[in-house]
């Protein structure tokens, strides 16, 4: 007489089984394991190229910080230039009319019109 096989049922998995790690022991799991550990492996991976990529996000942003800062002392740099080559320049120019500069500045004068002389005209 032939024997039936015999099956074993295993228990069902819950969750607090998941979290203790107890499912790692199941047949399931010990016929698979070449592809758990493949699976973690390209998970690690993954991880890894995550954390390169999101660190060379943040060098890319300093350097954008760096290169903006640069920008502004350039053109800061170059309008101080153009204004000390201007100021030296008029200054030739007044010393080539014999002028001289001004120690007090010019006074507005201001003028205001009677409107009885502006009909009588």
């Amino acid at each position: 007489m032939v024997k039936k096989p015999t099956y074993k049922t295993q228990k069902k998995l819950t969750f607090i089984d998941i979290l203790k790690g107890n499912f790692l022991n199941r047949d399931e799991v010990k016929i698979h394991y070449k592809y758990f550990l493949l699976i973690f492996v390209l998970m690690m991976i993954m991880i890894y190229s995550n954390h390169l990529v999101s660190t060379k996000i943040e060098q890319v942003n300093a350097l954008k910080e760096q290169t903006e800062e640069y920008k502004s002392r350039n053109a800061y740099a170059q309008s101080k230039l153009i204004k000390v080559k201007l100021e030296s320049e008029l200054g030739k120019e007044m010393v080539a009319d014999s002028l001289l500069t001004l120690e007090n500045h010019p006074h507005k004068l201001l003028i205001k019109l009677d409107p009885s002389d502006a009909k009588a005209k």
